[in-house]
């Protein structure tokens, strides 16, 4: 019984030393931009959560862009957005008034 408890201990103390090396790989993230509503969200989960909120259709008459009106798909839409400043800022923007 008392080698089970030492080893339970062992692996424990094992168990712990490898979560904390794995938190201090990966700090938590910075609050450096308090007043910026969109840091930390990625284009993809913008994208993602106005396409299950307002489908395809409807998304294409709210940002008339071809990517959204014309075989839509998340892989296109990002690759376009990523390219095009004036609709990606079209995007933000609904994204902020639909989570405000």
């Amino acid at each position: 019984m008392l080698f089970f408890v030492v080893l339970s201990s062992i692996q424990l103390d094992s168990h712990i030393h490898k979560h904390q090396s794995l938190m201090t790989a990966y700090p938590p993230p910075s609050k450096g931009q308090p007043n910026n509503p969109l840091h930390g969200v990625k284009l993809e989960d913008m994208l993602t959560r106005l396409v299950d909120e307002y489908g395809w259709e409807e998304l294409g008459r709210e940002i008339n862009i071809r990517c959204f009106t014309i075989d839509p798909s998340i892989k296109s839409s990002l690759a376009f957005l990523r390219k095009t400043p004036w609709a990606r800022a079209k995007v933000e923007e609904l994204y902020l008034w639909m989570v405000g």
